[in-house]
């Protein structure tokens, strides 16, 4: 497999046609090696439009959904930045990229692990991995000007909005299969925040957050 030829296409052919344009975020995604995120045992699947299996039953968001999500939450440099699910590490490195400094939360030990040694072996320094479960956020480091759910929810906890600064960004999938939605959270105030419902989709679960039933009575 040529690496870079397919790197390219999934740029070109699953990303940029998913209304991601901004060059920063292109440009990320072609400097970032993917591959080197993704188990060996799946590494021929790490550009193709799809998630890809982790260790604890996981799985990687697909790239066109990581790139919409990063794109949307339009993270500067001097911004501290929260993840919750680190997964494999990778989404925590393109932020990194983006941010001064990025908490990532993972709930399963080994995927934390993993999520260290692939950030280490990237050069990636500014990304600190809590083993943690995420739905109450990390208030010994709040407030955070942008926080990142990557997997889903059945709905965004008010602890987790409460640690955004006024003016930040909580990007998340939320909602029941067969229909989810990703939506941008904003702070506009001491207890004002606008939604904005970015594009549908389906992901994963993220552990530890509550389920609520979906049926009312």
């Amino acid at each position: 497999m040529n690496i870079e030829q397919a790197r390219f296409n999934m740029i070109e052919q699953q990303i940029r046609p998913w209304d991601v344009l901004d060059d920063g975020v292109l440009q990320l995604l072609a400097a970032v090696k993917r591959e080197d995120f993704v188990p060996d045992a799946y590494r021929a699947l790490a550009f193709v439009d799809t998630e890809v299996p982790l260790p604890e039953r996981e799985c990687m968001l697909a790239p066109k959904v990581e790139a919409r999500l990063l794109q949307e939450l339009k993270v500067a440099r001097h911004e501290k930045v929260l993840e919750i699910g680190t997964g494999s590490g990778f989404m925590a490195a393109l932020l990194a990229h983006r941010a001064q400094q990025v908490h990532t939360l993972e709930c399963k030990p080994a995927l934390a692990e993993l999520a260290r040694h692939n950030l280490k072996r990237a050069a990636v320094f500014n990304v600190q991995v809590h083993e943690a479960d995420g739905a109450q956020g990390l208030p010994g480091e709040a407030p955070f000007n942008a926080i990142l759910l990557s997997g889903s929810v059945a709905e965004v906890p008010a602890a987790l909005l409460q640690q955004l600064k006024q003016g930040g960004r909580l990007a998340a999938i939320v909602g029941f299969e067969p229909v989810m939605r990703a939506v941008l959270i904003t702070r506009t105030g001491e207890a004002t925040f606008e939604h904005k419902v970015l594009f549908d989709t389906v992901g994963p679960r993220l552990h530890g957050f509550a389920e609520p039933s979906r049926f009312k009575f």
